[in-house]
C-alpha cells in the first residue's frame, strides 16, 4: 500500500518521499523550524511570506536551505480586491479605531495613527521570491500575472495555486499554473476565494476535491479538515494526488505559533470554531473567543489596513496572555490533534494512512 498512495504526480513532480504539503502560515505563524522538518521528514515544508519585505524573503529562503536539502515552498498573497492600494479616509479609520478602542484601552496600548500604516510591496516581494528560486511558488487570492508564471518555468519553480470552487481552479489551470490546491471550508485560517466572495464559497472538502479532481487534467491537493491518516486516505480516494495540512503543522512545537494559541489548539475550545472578518479583514476561520462574538457590532476596515491594526492589537495580547482578543486560526478538525512534533506527527500520518487504506482494500 505505501508503494501506492506515495507514489503520485505531485510526488514525482516535487520529488518528495510523501505527497504532503505543510500548509503556509502567514503573519509570522510560519518558521524556519518547522518548514526544514516537514522538508526533512519527506514532505513539502512552507514558508507564509507575505508579511515579509524583500531582504527578509532572501534570508528565510537562505535559513531554509541551510537546514534541509530537500524542496520547500514560498507562498505570498497577491494583491486582490484593491489590497494593493487600500481606499480609507481618515475619518473612516477614526471610525473603526474608535469602534476598537475598549479592547486597546484594555490591554493599555493606543491605536497607530494611519500615518504609520505600511505594507510590503508585492513587485519587490516576487522579484526576491524568484531571486530565491524555492522549488514551489504557492500563492492565494487569485493566478499571477502571466510574465511571472513564465519565469517560474524558466526558473523550474513550481507553481501551486489555492481554489475555493471547480470555476477557480479550471481558471488557475487556464493560465498554466502546475498544480492547484482544493481548499474547503473546513480549513483554518483565510478563506482564499477570489472569484466571488468568500461567503458564497463554502464547499467543504469532500465534495470539492472530486469535482476538482474531474475537472483538471494537473494534479490536485486536498486541504481542510485533514488532521490525521484517515483524512489523508479519504482525500486520496476521492482522486487527490496530495493533501495539505495546515492546523495539524500549526500546532507543533516547532511553529512560529505562541502558545497561547497551542494550548487552545489542545483544549476543548477547539470545537468550536467560526469565521470572521474581524482580525485582517477578509473572512477566516479560527477559535471562538470574545473579539469574534463581538464582531458584528464592530467597524471594521478593509484588508490590508484591517490586518494592520488588529497586528498592534494581537501583540499587545500576546504579551498579556489574553487569547480571548487574540486570532486563534483553527480548523475545524483540531479536536482530532494529538502531535506536538513534526517528526512525530508526520511518523502517525504515515501509519494511520497506510492502515487505512488496507482497511479500505
Amino acid at each position: 500500500m505505501m508503494g501506492r498512495w506515495t507514489h503520485t504526480k505531485v510526488t514525482e513532480r516535487l520529488r518528495t518521499a510523501l505527497p504532503i504539503v505543510q500548509g503556509p502560515f502567514g503573519g509570522g505563524l510560519s518558521s524556519v523550524a518547522l518548514a526544514s522538518a516537514v522538508s526533512n521528514a519527506g514532505g513539502l515544508g512552507s514558508f507564509g511570506c507575505h508579511h515579509l519585505g524583500a531582504e527578509g524573503i532572501a534570508e528565510v529562503a537562505a535559513a531554509i536551505r541551510a537546514n534541509t536539502r530537500g524542496p520547500f515552498a514560498l507562498n505570498l498573497w497577491l494583491p486582490f480586491d484593491g489590497s494593493d492600494g487600500p481606499k480609507i479616509t481618515a475619518g473612516e479609520y477614526r471610525e473603526v479605531v474608535d469602534s476598537l478602542a475598549p479592547f486597546f484601552d484594555e490591554l493599555g496600548v493606543t491605536a497607530p495613527p494611519l500615518s504609520a500604516y505600511s505594507v510590503p510591496d508585492f513587485n519587490e516581494q516576487i522579484e526576491a521570491l524568484l531571486a530565491a528560486r524555492p522549488a514551489v511558488f504557492s500563492f492565494v487570492y487569485g493566478i499571477p500575472d502571466a510574465a511571472i508564471l513564465a519565469r517560474c518555468r524558466e526558473l523550474d519553480i513550481v507553481t501551486l495555486g489555492a481554489a475555493t470552487t471547480v470555476e477557480e481552479a479550471m481558471a488557475l489551470e487556464r493560465a498554466g499554473v502546475d498544480m492547484v490546491v482544493a481548499s474547503g471550508f473546513e480549513a483554518g485560517g483565510h478563506r482564499v476565494a477570489f472569484l466571488a466572495p468568500p461567503e458564497d464559497n463554502l464547499m467543504g472538502t469532500f465534495s470539492l476535491v472530486p469535482q476538482i479532481v474531474d475537472a483538471l487534467s494537473i494534479p490536485v491537493i486536498a486541504a481542510g479538515g485533514i488532521a490525521d491518516g484517515r483524512g489523508i486516505a479519504a482525500a486520496m480516494t476521492l482522486g487527490a494526488d496530495g493533501v495539505q495540512i495546515g492546523t495539524a503543522f500549526l500546532a507543533c512545537a516547532e511553529s512560529g505559533t505562541t502558545d497561547l494559541h497551542r494550548d487552545k489548539l489542545f483544549s476543548e475550545d477547539a470545537r468550536h470554531t467560526g469565521l470572521t472578518r474581524v482580525f485582517s479583514g477578509r473572512l477566516a476561520r479560527g477559535i471562538r473567543n470574545r473579539l469574534m462574538e463581538e464582531a458584528p457590532h464592530l467597524s471594521l476596515a478593509p484588508y490590508p489596513v484591517q490586518n494592520w491594526l488588529m497586528g498592534q492589537l494581537k501583540r499587545a495580547a500576546i504579551e498579556a496572555a489574553r487569547p480571548e482578543l487574540m486570532s486563534l486560526w483553527s480548523g475545524q478538525s483540531a479536536p482530532l490533534l494529538r502531535h506536538k512534533r513534526a517528526a512525530e506527527l508526520i511518523d502517525s500520518l504515515v501509519t494511520e494512512t497506510e492502515a487505512a487504506l488496507a482497511g479500505f482494500a
